[in-house]
């Protein structure tokens, strides 16, 4: 067993427990089954991602959603009441384990039952996560980063200078650049009146969970910080582009949101846009990872049709 694991468990008094890795992405996640058959979500945090003051906010921040009546993990403290610890190096936190399947798969055609109720539930649920968020007070020193202008155009982006990929040719580049410099002017006017607050701002496919009886779920707030609640919908639907009922899939969700909380989705085309620059400078800092320039390809081909689209 992996050392680490192995002493963490210790520290939730589950040196007997049953241990299966089930993610290995940005963080390591296991499946813990105590001797009593309860399941709970081991997760090893990417090193060097997040200090503890942000780990401390997030799990905060979670607690507070699963009081609040958000289908989200509960986190689970150790044995000394506080939910996150280190091992040697590496940052450990314990979640309560949620019995569902993600709604879909990275380059998989999405294949759920229910297509259009399922989309109008996630916009409820993403309208309870805002509303559960905005009547929340984050304690004192709750330290999270900001998807507004600076964040996402500023000199430093929270996921690089996307303008700077250096798999750019001269036309994608220029773009890029026209279009930083148009939105960074277009926020500039209309960030204050823009809705903006707690965002989980990765509600990408594989981060949300479905149970059988369909209830859904939202998992890994890794990404989470204060940001527009527009780009948190652009988020959900960005990678649901290719599906062949996009538009039907996108009004539901649209509805489901509207039917909890009031919002303006009239600038949806230009945070579509913007949702889709961030992944170009994402992947700037993986291009040695498995099965990068495939997903870069594809990065700069949905950056290019969503920024002409705008």
């Amino acid at each position: 067993m992996n050392p680490v694991v192995a002493h963490a468990l210790t520290l939730w008094g589950l040196s007997d427990a049953q241990v299966h890795l089930v993610a290995k992405r940005e963080n390591e996640v296991f499946r813990i089954t105590a001797t009593t058959g309860q399941s709970l979500a081991l997760r090893l945090h990417r090193p060097g991602y997040r200090n503890d003051a942000e780990l401390r906010a997030e799990l905060q921040w979670m607690a507070a959603l699963a009081t609040g009546g958000l289908n989200v993990p509960a986190p689970v403290p150790a044995l000394d009441g506080v939910a996150l610890q280190r091992v040697e190096d590496t940052q450990v936190s314990m979640l309560s384990w949620l019995n569902a399947t993600p709604l879909g798969m990275l380059g998989v055609p999405l294949n759920v039952p229910n297509r259009l109720e399922t989309f109008h539930a996630l916009g409820v649920e993403m309208a309870k996560l805002h509303d559960v968020s905005d009547r929340w007070a984050p304690p004192a020193g709750f330290e999270r980063w900001s998807w507004d202008r600076t964040g996402l155009l500023g000199d430093a982006p929270l996921w690089d200078r996307f303008w700077e990929n250096p798999t750019l040719d001269r036309d994608l580049r220029e773009l890029l650049i026209r279009f930083r410099q148009n939105a960074l002017a277009r926020l500039s006017t209309e960030q204050e009146s823009l809705d903006f607050g707690l965002i989980h701002a990765d509600l990408v496919p594989e981060n949300v969970m479905r149970a059988e009886d369909g209830t859904l779920y939202m998992i890994d707030f890794d990404d989470g910080g204060f940001g527009f609640r527009l780009f948190d919908i652009a988020t959900a639907l960005i990678k649901h582009r290719v599906e062949p009922d996009f538009t039907d899939l996108r009004a539901a969700l649209i509805e489901g949101y509207q039917s909890q909380r009031t919002l303006d989705v009239g600038g949806l085309e230009f945070f579509m846009a913007l949702r889709a620059v961030t992944y170009v400078g994402w992947i700037i800092t993986r291009m040695g990872e498995d099965g990068a320039p495939a997903r870069n390809k594809r990065f700069l081909a949905q950056a290019k049709a969503l920024i002409s689209a705008f």
